[in-house]
């Protein structure tokens, strides 16, 4: 009998820092090996404590920057908008490339001043970071920021399943194809697909049901992203949902749906990354 290769994937949780829930469930997950990578809401003002123990928890564990314009993070700061309104502007390019420079300089500033490191990967709160006019502005920081030696991977979008669903299409449709050629150009490291889109509606059960879906139709250099949380937070957008994605995650249904659908969590520097 012929053994069948394993696929190999990054397990990500994002937006660290959000709340204490979500900070501390991915420090749980990280613990247990459960996600092999998470992204930072760096103008978080739990930030800085919050750093302390994700320093701890580094082998094993991509430690990338969420850039965020739409949290009420970014808002307080002055750098925030919904949504809608980014889409909008970005797509009319109605952005001012010079002010998205600070705002992108400073929350790789908050990222490294407080871990201490180059951050793993770069992604974005709600894929902003793919939008017209930010990608563009992002790829060239990251570019004088990073000339040579370690480099962050980027993450794209781009949702490759049959049964993809609007939300998933109008995601990839701001910008996945444009910002892979951006980082091919300026020579960055990148994922290709990204799994775990779904709307937030259900329980425990239908998201385990949906987890097996995802890893059974998993592409190659897929990135699944998650947004656990160890108990409810009404400021999280989605409490419910984060709530009942740890529990599964913490469970032995994880490493079961691992070996049933033949996939493994690993780390984008080891995927991606040069």
């Amino acid at each position: 009998m012929t053994s069948r290769t394993l696929t190999p994937f990054v397990l990500c949780a994002d937006d660290y820092g959000l709340t204490p829930e979500v900070s501390s469930g991915i420090l749980d997950l990280a613990a247990q090996r459960r996600i092999s990578a998470t992204s930072v809401m760096s103008l978080s003002p739990d930030w800085p404590e919050w750093s302390l123990p994700l320093k701890a928890a580094r082998t094993g564990l991509d430690i990338g920057l969420h850039l965020d314009l739409t949290s009420t993070f970014a808002k307080k700061d002055g750098c925030g908008d919904s949504l809608s309104a980014w889409m909008i502007k970005s797509t009319c390019r109605m952005l001012r490339p010079t002010v998205l420079e600070r705002v992108i300089v400073k929350q790789l500033d908050l990222f490294e001043h407080h871990l201490g490191a180059v951050p793993d990967h770069v992604d974005g709160h709600q894929h902003i970071h793919q939008f017209p006019v930010i990608r563009d502005v992002l790829m060239r920081v990251l570019s004088r920021r990073y000339p040579t030696g370690q480099r962050p991977w980027l993450r794209i979008s781009r949702s490759t399943s049959p049964t993809a669903d609007f939300k998933a299409r109008v995601i990839a449709a701001m910008g996945a194809k444009a910002l892979e050629r951006l980082a091919i150009h300026h020579g960055f490291a990148h994922s290709l697909n990204l799994s775990g889109i779904y709307d937030f509606q259900g329980n425990a059960l239908i998201y385990r049901e949906r987890l097996r879906a995802w890893l059974e139709e998993l592409p190659q250099g897929s990135v699944l992203m998650c947004h656990p949380a160890k108990g409810i937070n009404p400021q999280s957008p989605t409490p419910m949902a984060s709530a009942w994605e740890y529990e599964v995650l913490a469970s032995e249904a994880l490493p079961v749906l691992l070996k049933s659908t033949l996939t493994e969590i690993s780390k984008g520097q080891m995927l991606f990354g040069k």
